[in-house]
């Protein structure tokens, strides 16, 4: 780069550095970003995670190779600068766009697709949405060696000196998205913050050169209309009357109430994660089916019993146990604080309930305490904690429960034959306690497990389902007890050391998408689009 073609901002090289080091920070925080837009759709499993951080390496790769060749060909700092104002345009647009592409591509793919849905779904989303501008900012490191080395004898330190930056703005792009932005001011705007610095490195760059006026006002207006229209939008966009949509660390969150209930939500496109009736009855739902739990622990028989809940969402099963059982203390563990949060403002959650925010085996190995129930509700859709699904947690729960105690396990995802995901979780079980009984939830995907060290946890049940009150409680308990079905342990078992409770709950949303949208597939195949319109 000749002396007199470099522009004063750049002679320095501060300027320079500077670009690195945000750029190296937007890449991290569009990332995570993409983990946020994708989540509500396709879930925050390893799966998933593991498509964004692929794709994006492969953007990363590519920009990196094209980015030198072209640095070499014409080392020209306009066309970095417009690559990075054409990047942070394409950033700014994700926002307003972004969730009617990844509809579009599930729509194509659950029509034309049998198997990994999930994969192929996030991979072409990816693609489509994140690959371009992250190539884009693929091409600064190899533009910037360019620019910044004047010589062989400090070429070392120069290119060290950048990957310095770029590695610092990369850890603070890791950290200000999930502690910071996203929290604060959601998925969107964080999109929007992070482009707007790219968009002003160009600006200021081409200001400082007096050259491309039209190429900064244009982009300007784009950034505009995209902060107009996209930083509000709702990743349910087709929904109306939300009581609330949010997000936290952990999750998206929508709350939305009925003529008779209030529901929470943490995916738009299907699953209740809690629910709380207006006139306190059962729910219908697996909730009702497990409050056999308490009862196959002879809870109506003691002064005081103590029921834990692992996963405890809004708190419903609390709620429930509370409702139908005397002298019955509850405690809660919810790794999302913002859920424990819309539990008190809009599922009367009562004050009497302690709710730790904390992972759920973490909590275990925390206290010394024992309960008569521990309830184990920390699986959504293929999220399933790895470490809550080892024969080590679950030998972890069986030590923190008193004498005839019962755990209940909420098993989401109804599947059978051999290798699936409730073979596992059941075998794991059966692995460590004694007495295991199954009972698939009526009308939905659920399957309730519950488990105890004591043989006679049947007996107790139906002893004690006879001595209710409430003759609806009672009538529930009696068909589940009718229900349960004894299990008998298998080879199949999952360990902290091996549990691929991803690629299993995969296999099962498969399954589900199938049988769900068969009669729709059949009309297109015979019909085309015409068919379903």
């Amino acid at each position: 780069m000749e002396e007199q073609n470099t522009p004063n901002i750049l002679k320095n090289k501060y300027y320079l550095y500077m670009t690195e080091f945000f750029a190296g920070m937007s890449v991290m925080a569009v990332e995570l970003g993409a983990s946020r837009l994708l989540a509500p759709y396709f879930s925050s499993s390893q799966i998933v995670w593991t498509i964004i951080i692929g794709t994006i390496m492969i953007a990363m790769a590519l920009g990196n190779i094209w980015g030198g060749k072209s640095a070499d060909k014409n080392p020209n700092p306009d066309k970095l600068y417009r690559r990075l104002i054409l990047s942070a345009i394409w950033i700014a647009a994700i926002p307003v766009v972004g969730k009617y592409i990844i509809l579009g591509i599930s729509g194509l793919l659950v029509l034309t697709v049998s198997s990994n849905f999930l994969v192929l779904a996030a991979f072409i989303t990816c693609m489509v949405v994140f690959v371009y501008p992250l190539f884009l900012l693929g091409t600064v490191t190899p533009s910037l060696v360019k620019y910044t080395v004047d010589s062989l004898d400090d070429s070392g330190k120069t290119v060290g000196t950048l990957g310095a930056f770029n590695t610092i703005g990369s850890i603070l792009g890791t950290f200000l998205p999930t502690f910071v932005t996203i929290p604060a001011v959601g998925t969107s705007i964080t999109f929007l913050i992070f482009s707007g610095i790219l968009l002003l490195l160009g600006i200021v760059y081409f200001v400082s050169k007096r050259s491309g006026k039209a190429v900064c006002a244009v982009s300007v207006i784009l950034f505009l209309l995209c902060g107009i229209f996209g930083n509000s939008g709702s990743f349910a966009f087709w929904e109306r009357g939300l009581t609330y949509e949010g997000e936290s660390i952990y999750n998206y969150l929508q709350v939305k109430e009925t003529d008779n209930s209030v529901i929470l939500s943490t995916n738009v496109l299907f699953g209740v994660q809690s629910i709380m009736m207006k006139d306190d009855s059962l729910t219908g739902m697996y909730y009702d089916y497990a409050m056999a739990a308490p009862l196959m622990a002879g809870i109506g028989d003691k002064t005081d019993a103590d029921i834990l809940v692992l996963g405890m969402g809004t708190g419903t099963y609390a709620k429930q146990c509370m409702n139908y059982f005397d002298r019955v203390k509850v405690e809660g563990v919810e790794i999302d604080g913002k859920i424990t949060e819309l539990a008190g403002k809009y599922f009367e959650l009562p004050d009497t309930v302690d709710v730790v925010t904390y992972d759920g085996r973490a909590y275990l190995q925390a206290i010394d305490r024992k309960y008569d129930v521990i309830m184990v509700d920390a699986y959504q859709d293929i999220t399933i904690p790895f470490q809550m699904s080892s024969t080590e947690f679950f030998t972890l729960v069986r030590d923190h429960l008193k004498d005839g105690g019962v755990m209940v396990v909420n098993m989401n995802m109804k599947s059978d034959g051999a290798g699936s995901i409730n073979e596992y979780l059941s075998d794991t079980i059966a692995g460590v306690f004694d007495s295991v009984y199954t009972v698939d939830v009526k009308g939905s995907t659920n399957r309730e497990l519950f488990a105890s060290a004591n043989p006679e946890m049947l007996s107790v049940m139906e002893s004690e389902t006879e001595k209710l009150a409430d003759a609806g409680l009672r009538e529930m308990m009696r068909t589940v007890g009718n229900s349960l079905v004894a299990y008998e342990g298998g080879g199949c078992v999952l360990t902290d050391d091996k549990a691929p409770v991803e690629v299993l709950g995969m296999r099962v949303i498969d399954e589900l998408i199938q049988d769900e949208i068969g009669y729709y597939k059949e009309i297109f195949k015979r019909e085309g689009i015409d068919g379903l319109l």
